[in-house]
């Protein structure tokens, strides 16, 4: 879970949920010992994390993006990508371009 840094700027939303899935929520609450808005903003950083992901994946699996660029659309390190794309039996998609082009990325990243 991404950690919400102390400097960033709350802002307060309003959302319409099922009565049932507020009572889930209320449990859950009541089970970590946070309120409600905690619940929520955990869920919505695991939502944003989990939607990054699944977007990168999709563009490298169309061979819109390299493998780097990927790993930093889903902020993930470079080897954590790799691994997840082995875990889910994505085909490989690295020419000797893409290769190039990631080396140099992360040669200005240091």
């Amino acid at each position: 879970m991404l950690p919400m840094s102390k400097q960033e700027k709350m802002r307060v939303i309003a959302a319409r949920f099922p009565k049932s899935s507020v009572a889930e929520l209320e449990e859950i609450a009541k089970e970590e010992h946070v309120d409600k808005s905690t619940v929520i903003a955990r869920a919505l950083q695991r939502y944003i994390k989990d939607w990054k992901l699944e977007m990168a994946l999709t563009l490298y699996r169309e061979g819109k993006v390299t493998l780097w660029k990927a790993a930093k659309i889903a902020t993930l390190s470079l080897w954590e990508m790799m691994d997840i794309i082995k875990q889910r039996k994505i085909p490989m998609q690295y020419t000797y371009e893409d290769f190039k082009e990631d080396f140099e990325a992360a040669l200005k990243e240091k």
